[in-house]
């Protein structure tokens, strides 16, 4: 079978490849539980029979620091590539943002308050220092001497407090307003517009110190507080009616001339295609290295030709590039699993706005979790993972990725691939070929044909999408590709956020943050929660999460083991792989790393020739 698999992908490969030989003149398009079976009383039960399967990432040995240990040169230039084959969108500012690729250049010229340690905790070794109530529900946080923004103005304790004013206002339409947001006291009634005030934030007088106390004591003060400022003289101030939260989402103080603290500022945009930063001299860790950087969109299918003539000198590699990326000898690859992975969403809802919540969909085409268990057991991550990205993603399990050590359950049985098992699901939900054609007709005798959104993304988007989809034909259903074709990133999650009513199924990616808390992306609450799944054992058990037991971390362990074993169950989302992220870096780059443990700063990265 899964010799069959792999010709099946080969075949998909090869005909990519002419037709985009074809397209002269143009680059390839792209971007950026238990196990159910039945019994033969027809009762579901969970399985505790299989063994755990091998960590396929296991073996695989990367450097995460650059060798080069030579000095940096006192005004070294630098460039980095932003490897996708779509604009970014270019709404620069840390409440508003919704894509990766912009928060990969607000990353260069904003910083939060509070800095990490190799565990994502929050420590004192950042532009401010904290510290934290005996009871753990208040933080105060006091700003260092000198931290700047780059108009020179000093970071104020108030300009954090604006953040949290434009994430619970009630007209704020952004992705942000999360558990962390909302745990604050007084928060409540200030997002509803009951209060203009959050009485659980306090500036102190001199604009150095600030508190935040939290209605419930939760660990993830620790590493989901939000500590990243907003210039509120900068932008403007919709607190007094200066601006509307509309107009500064999309001034210009946000998208052509934003500000941050971090160690260099922004000179230039070129929309959607290149930002140009210089040395901010003021920052509060003082002077840079460089004297000026580049970041600029490199399409998927260049970055590697790149990279060799020295064009860029740090780029994110495609890891289904990887076997030409090692041969290139002018770079080295670091590499480390990333805070992501890819997953199928079935949509099962819709976001009420109004109520800010989800709401689930009892008639939703895939509404019998059944058939979403079949759909998971029907896909071959493994062949994806082995012979289109080298080994370099591996087959998901969880919802909280290995990463997260203390917490992702390693010994949670979740479907693997089993056509048959699969077929024995969906005849159990009485999904059955009525009419001989070889596809399942669902429960009702009604035709059952599913809308497949994906993105583009390189020459190995295209293939994967159609071989899941010949996955699931194999056990009788019917996929077909939304609008007959991928979509741009952007265009994308615009659609998938808007609940689309053409889409079933899409496959999307998560990077998620630094705090293992997953209510953010699958809370009753939570925009993101694309699949708009809700029940109750979920809201209890993310709310158990983070509550002042959860300091307890055996208590919070067992609680996401719990979490983890209900979403293998739901399946609201199946995750498909986990990621190793694979960066290309030139030799003459010092001073940088990819480890979470390092000590480095963005300031202290530089070029030695």
């Amino acid at each position: 079978m899964a010799k069959k698999q792999f010709m099946l992908l080969a075949s998909l490969l090869l005909v990519l490849s002419v037709f985009l030989a074809a397209c002269t003149g143009k680059e390839k398009e792209g971007a950026g539980e238990k196990d159910p079976e039945k019994d033969p009383e027809k009762k579901t039960e969970e399985p505790t029979k299989e063994e755990p399967k091998e960590d396929p990432s296991a073996g695989l040995d990367f450097p995460m620091d650059v060798s080069n240990k030579a000095e940096a040169l006192e005004d070294g230039e630098l460039t980095w590539a932003m490897v996708t084959d779509t604009p970014f969108e270019g709404t620069l500012s840390r409440v508003f943002y919704s894509g990766a690729y912009d928060y990969e250049i607000i990353s260069k010229f904003d910083e939060d308050l509070l800095a990490v340690d190799g565990d994502y905790l929050i420590t004192n070794e950042g532009a401010a220092t904290y510290e934290i109530s005996e009871d753990n529900k208040t933080i105060t946080l006091t700003i260092r001497d000198g931290v700047k923004w780059h108009d020179g103005e000093p970071v104020k304790a108030s300009d954090l407090l604006y953040s949290y004013q434009l994430l619970g206002h009630p007209d704020y339409t952004g992705d942000r307003y999360d558990f962390m947001i909302e745990n604050v006291v007084g928060m409540p009634d200030y997002n509803a517009g009951k209060t203009k005030e959050i009485s659980g934030i306090v500036v102190s007088d001199d604009e150095k110190q600030i508190s935040l106390t939290f209605t419930e004591a939760t660990p993830s003060i620790l590493s989901g507080i939000w500590t990243a400022p907003t210039p509120r003289h900068h932008v403007g101030d919709v607190m007094t009616g200066e601006i509307t939260i509309e107009e500064l989402e999309s001034s210009d103080k946000i998208r052509v001339n934003p500000i941050g603290f971090g160690p260099y500022k922004v000179v230039k945009i070129i929309p959607g295609e290149s930002v140009l930063y210089e040395r901010f001299d003021d920052y509060w860790k003082g002077k840079p290295n460089l004297k000026s950087m580049v970041t600029k969109v490199v399409s998927s299918a260049s970055i590697l030709e790149a990279l060799k003539k020295g064009e860029v000198d740090i780029a994110s590699v495609p890891v289904d590039q990887y076997l030409n990326a090692k041969d290139i000898d002018n770079i080295e690859l670091l590499a480390k699993v990333d805070l992501a992975y890819t997953y199928i969403g079935f949509k099962l809802g819709k976001w009420d706005a109004e109520k800010k919540e989800n709401v689930m969909d009892p008639n939703a085409k895939l509404a019998d979790k059944r058939v979403r268990q079949a759909m998971w057991y029907a896909m071959d991550n493994e062949t994806i993972g082995k012979e289109l990205y080298h080994g370099l993603r591996f087959p998901a399990t969880s919802l909280i990725i290995p990463v997260f050590a203390s917490f992702h359950d390693a010994d949670l049985v979740t479907p693997s691939y089993d056509p048959e098992k699969a077929k024995a699901l969906l005849d159990e939900a009485g999904f059955v070929d009525v009419n001989g054609d070889g596809f399942r007709e669902d429960a009702d005798g009604n035709e059952f044909v599913l809308n497949f959104a994906s993105m583009s993304g390189g020459e190995t988007a295209e293939p994967i999408a159609q071989f899941y989809m010949q996955n699931w034909a194999d056990v009788g259903i019917k996929v077909q590709l939304l609008d007959g074709r991928l979509h741009e990133f952007n265009s994308f999650y615009d659609m998938v956020k808007a609940d689309e009513p053409k889409i079933d199924i899409y496959q999307g990616a998560w990077g998620t943050g630094s705090d293992p808390d997953p209510s953010g992306l699958y809370g009753r609450t939570a925009s993101f929660n694309y699949s708009r799944f809700t029940n109750e054992k979920n809201d209890e058990l993310l709310a158990a999460g983070t509550s002042e037991k959860a300091f307890d971390s055996d208590y919070r362990k067992d609680i996401y083991k719990q979490w983890q074993a209900l979403m293998a169950e739901e399946v609201p989302v199946a995750p498909t792989v986990y990621r190793y992220t694979l960066r290309g870096v030139n030799k003459r780059v010092v001073n940088y790393s990819i480890d979470p443990a390092t000590e480095l700063w963005l300031s202290d990265l530089g070029v030695s020739e």
